[in-house]
């Protein structure tokens, strides 16, 4: 039962001693008061936890979602404005690296500004600055996303361990607006129009940009969801009569398909509002926008200041998760792959570290922590196992902002510009996004179908798949009509303007709604499963690793650069299909078994660890007897 006197709460949670395990929950001295009282739930109906007919079974419960605080909009305004900023200048990357400055007037397209990189009004008129061709450009974008994927383990350490995550948000914006600062002074006349000096200016911004977005992105979507109370399902008896269980993974999908929602607002209203910008006025105004939108997120967060719930920083929770692993690891190691796996699989790895399992005299001074701690860390670790394939489902998303940008150069655009047309992407993700979320996912759950999130994943995979297939058959016809055949990419007139396939640049639409649709089921779930599988102190960190997946992807895509050029485009989305494919079909196969354990995950309790910097304040007696292994601290 709930306990509602917070001195009692903490007693508890202090001095549990079990003396006759040897286990030492004497290690929750590092949880202060503020944030026990923080997390605990005072709704009586919470400790009501459902039974496995409750959850399962002809006669299950019907499951639902709990209701969501005003502080979640909040934070995903945040993000809101800064997917604006983000991929309203991203948009612009490919056409600002791709191609040349317009030739001055009047040899150059109608409309179009050699000192901007305007393209102008024409139909088939293009921005550009640097001119160094579609390989190029796919290489600095698929840089930018490396590195913009690599930095959030540098921003997820420094939030788990030292800062929190609201301050590290913090601390992200202000290094992201400098690089939105720098982007604008590259793009301005005077530096434009020098393209060793626009290069270099262009280059320091992004690094910056990617500095601020990826130490921004790991730690916003852990804290929007901290903004509910609910960590684990309850029955609920609602005011109709009808007993239902509140899920915290369903409430979690729910505020993560509305947080990509926002996301996908703010890449929308960014993406074709500075591509307009760009083809009319310049990139001076495509970058000063974004940089105008991204200026009001200190204000709201300074609002939230004293407003959000914030999990402390933890310390060195990570080190001693690691430590946990190689202890338990101990007798299993072969150069056998085989036996490897089979001492690996045996169920017994993360029973042998749990501290009740040893023997106080063998238990080493730096196990801090209780047996729910280290089902949390397994948890985790299975988690992580789980993104090893997004690599290869990210080298098919990642054509959505490279390679598609540059096939719509090719096309016949009537006016539009070639960087318009991705926003189906995020158009269809803000059409079908509320319609999963109360009709399909509903529905499906009506039917007795348990749409899990490795289910989710694999049908992401195989949809990423099936778009890839259809940029094929278009880039096959773009071959065969192209007045250059299989030089595309190379055609124009005498004005400098595209002499293109006479193919309709929205035959594109079934890439990006396929596209779209792999997001719902892959993107967003792998939101949602890092931050329910992750340990509480390092969500931060596992969402990190989910992001890091991308970097992985990028490098690869790097290596498979020479497939994004004219007469290869073919053949590189072809490569792209079948590997999605495959990543899709080997991830089911891997992890059929953990999907069955979905419901047992989620309901595991939480753990308490004390980290380093907070071992000082237990005495000798406190922590469990040291062995060989020398502890400093």
């Amino acid at each position: 039962m709930p306990v509602d006197n917070p001195e009692i709460v903490q007693a508890a949670g202090l001095n549990d001693i079990h003396a006759e395990q040897g286990r030492r929950q004497s290690v929750t001295k590092a949880v202060d008061e503020k944030t026990v009282q923080q997390y605990y739930n005072p709704d009586p109906e919470y400790d009501n936890t459902p039974t496995e007919a409750e959850l399962h079974g002809a006669n299950a419960l019907r499951r639902v979602a709990a209701p969501i605080p005003w502080a979640v909009y909040t934070v995903a305004f945040v993000e809101l404005c800064e997917r604006f900023s983000y991929y309203g200048t991203q948009v612009v990357y490919s056409n600002f690296v791709n191609h040349a400055l317009p030739l001055p007037a009047p040899a150059g397209p109608p409309g179009s500004h050699h000192n901007t990189g305007a393209g102008g009004g024409s139909d088939q008129g293009i921005s550009g600055a640097l001119g160094q061709g579609p390989e190029t450009a796919n290489g600095i974008n698929t840089f930018n996303t490396f590195w913009v994927y690599c930095v959030p383990l540098l921003g997820a350490y420094m939030a788990d361990e030292h800062w929190g995550r609201y301050k590290t948000i913090c601390v992200s914006i202000a290094i992201a607006i400098v690089g939105h600062i720098i982007l604008v002074i590259s793009s301005i006349p005077p530096v434009i129009t020098n393209q060793t000096a626009c290069y270099a200016v262009f280059m320091l911004g992004l690094i910056l940009m990617g500095f601020g977005t990826g130490g921004f992105k790991p730690n916003i979507s852990p804290l929007i969801v901290e903004q509910i109370n609910v960590t684990r399902a309850f029955v609920k008896t609602l005011p109709s009569g009808e007993r239902v269980v509140v899920d915290p993974i369903i409430t979690q999908s729910r505020i993560y398909h509305y947080f990509y929602l926002f996301i996908n607002i703010g890449a929308l209203v960014g993406q074709i509002g500075m591509v307009y910008a760009e083809k009319y006025v310049g990139f001076w105004l495509a970058y000063l926008l974004p940089l105008v939108a991204f200026l009001t997120t200190p204000f709201v967060m300074w609002w939230g200041r004293k407003r959000y719930q914030q999990r402390p920083p933890a310390g060195s929770v990570v080190t001693k998760a690691f430590r946990a692993l190689f202890f338990g690891m101990r007798g299993r190691w072969s150069l056998n792959p085989v036996t490897m796996y089979k001492r690996t699989h045996d169920g017994s790895l993360w029973e042998a570290v749990k501290p009740s399992n040893i023997q106080p005299s063998q238990r080493p001074r730096w196990m801090t922590f209780d047996d729910a701690w280290v089902d949390e860390v397994r948890r985790g670790f299975k988690a992580c196992a789980v993104f090893c394939w997004y690599p290869l489902y990210w080298l098919a998303y990642g054509q959505l902002t490279n390679n598609f940008t540059a096939q719509a150069g090719t096309m016949t655009l009537n006016g539009v510009p070639n960087d318009v047309v991705n926003n189906l992407d995020p158009f269809a993700l803000i059409l079908f996004i509320p319609i999963c979320d109360s009709f399909l996912y509903p529905g499906l759950r009506r039917l007795g179908f348990n749409f899990t999130a490795i289910k989710k994943i694999t049908a992401g995979f195989w949809l990423a798949s099936a778009a890839m297939i259809w940029a094929a058959v278009v880039q096959y016809y773009i071959y065969k009509t192209s007045p250059c055949g299989y030089h595309a990419n190379d055609c124009f007139n005498d004005d400098g303007s595209v002499n293109p396939a006479p193919i309709i640049v929205w035959a594109q639409t079934g890439c990006y709604v396929l596209i779209a649709f792999s997001e719902i089921f892959a993107s967003i779930t792998s939101l949602e499963y890092a931050y329910s599988k992750a340990p509480k102190n390092m969500r931060s960190l596992v969402q990190a690793i989910a992001l890091f997946t991308n970097a992985v992807s990028a490098a690869i895509a790097e290596a498979l650069n020479r497939l994004s050029g004219d007469p290869l485009l073919i053949w590189n989305y072809g490569v792209f299909a079948v590997l999605s494919f495959l990543g899709g079909l080997f991830f089911i196969i891997q992890f059929w078994s953990l999907d069955k354990e979905e419901d047992q995950l989620n309901l595991l309790p939480e753990g308490h660890v004390v980290a380093w910097k907070d071992e000082e304040h237990l005495s000798d007696d406190e922590l469990p007897a040291p062995t060989t292994i020398e502890e400093k601290h």
